[in-house]
């Protein structure tokens, strides 16, 4: 069995590496880019900062900034037309995981058109789209370094993942010192949302050596430095630890896969209205143990590279260790529970069948270990709701 590996053509990394944009743009050989961020960056005058450095660099950029939380078809039309109006060669996405899938999904309808449904897995999409620049300010999403775009459909609410090389970044700038002003809850839900993407692209179906070797050193990296970056945002340290971690497990499951967690994750996420991150923060304990049987080796080695469990743990003992080590860190890191969050018990509980049905027929969860039925996933979020 082959493996197909794919990855940005470079990377600029480190402290100050976003004073390097117009440099990047200039290598890249381009001229118009679009600045796709949102407005919370523009009031913190941060996506000014990026427009007077391309500037300086002699190209012209514009900006699009109506970006929104967990980007929807309805909010890539005012995108298209930005594009369109300034003959975009390129975009930048600047911000989070929302800004970056924007770009991303704007970069390919520009280029070829059609509706954002048509490009939904299981169809993978390798054909035209312009230059991708991702520059992260959050270390979970690791969407610099993937190639997927996950857009929720307006009219059904369906959160649609886009997969295809076409949605990978051509370059990333990474630099931590754009999340030194994250708050505790915000680097909390990013910083479990890579915890995430590492422990389910090592437990794959789909991994391969190559996924697993990032897989790895994320968690490991995650495991030494989430907590520190949580309760002291200042320290440079953690915060690169985490920026460089949450790249290392964007490439592994780009490479690999997600499975189940994010497969139930995404509907909530479309029907809730919930951050990515909260979402898979609040299945990822029950939905790990769920999972174990299914590759207990697996997550034992996610065990002993999170510093959970010793080396001489047989198996069995090492996979219960990390099941119990995500659940008391979702707890010191305060993740709340649907039910705490919120949500309505009824209405979560009338939606829990169509979930369970989007979440399968997302892809995600036939990559699990253990691959669940609908009623099983309907147990699960059951499970989860308390």
């Amino acid at each position: 069995m082959t493996a197909q590996i794919a990855l940005p053509r470079f990377a600029r990394s480190g402290a100050g590496a976003v004073d390097e944009i117009g440099s990047v743009i200039d290598q890249l050989g381009l001229h118009r880019p679009v600045l796709v961020t949102d407005e919370f960056l523009v009031s913190i005058g941060a996506a000014d900062r990026i427009l007077g450095l391309l500037r300086a660099a002699g190209k012209e950029p514009a900006l699009f900034d109506d970006t929104v939380p967990d980007p929807t078809t309805d909010s890539l039309e005012a995108g298209l037309r930005v594009l369109a109006e300034h003959r975009a060669d390129s975009v930048i996405g600047f911000g989070g995981g929302s800004p970056m899938d924007t770009a991303k999904a704007l970069a390919v309808l520009s280029a070829r058109g059609g509706q954002m449904r048509g490009y939904k897995a299981p169809h993978v999409y390798t054909g035209p789209a312009l230059p991708i620049v991702a520059v992260p300010t959050t270390a979970g999403s690791g969407s610099e370094a993937t190639q997927f775009a996950v857009i929720s459909d307006s009219m059904s609410d369906e959160k649609m993942l886009c997969p295809g090389l076409s949605f990978l970044p051509i370059a990333a700038i990474i630099d931590f010192e754009l999340t030194v002003s994250m708050p505790p809850r915000l680097t909390a839900v990013t910083g479990i949302d890579a915890l995430t993407h590492a422990i389910e692209a090592y437990v794959s179906k789909r991994a391969h050596p190559f996924s697993d070797g990032l897989a790895l050193a994320a968690i490991r990296t995650i495991g030494r430095n989430l907590r520190t970056a949580y309760a002291d945002g200042e320290n440079r340290a953690a915060r690169e630890a985490m920026m460089v971690a949450s790249t290392q497990a964007g490439m592994a499951f780009s490479n690999s896969s997600v499975a189940l967690v994010h497969g139930m994750s995404r509907p909530i996420g479309a029907h809730f209205h919930l951050a990515h991150g909260l979402s898979n923060a609040m299945l990822f304990p029950v939905i790990t143990a769920f999972s174990v049987p299914g590759a207990e080796g697996r997550y034992a080695d996610c065990a002993r590279a999170f510093g959970v469990a010793p080396e001489s743990a047989n198996d069995a003992v090492a996979a219960q260790f990390l099941v119990e080590a995500l659940t008391e860190l979702c707890q010191d890191l305060k993740v709340p529970t649907p039910l705490a969050y919120g949500i309505d018990r009824a209405r979560w509980n009338g939606l829990t069948p169509l979930m369970a049905r989007q979440a399968l027929e997302s892809g995600s969860p036939s990559n699990n270990p253990v691959v669940p039925s609908v009623d099983q996933i309907e147990s699960l979020y059951a499970a989860v709701f308390e």
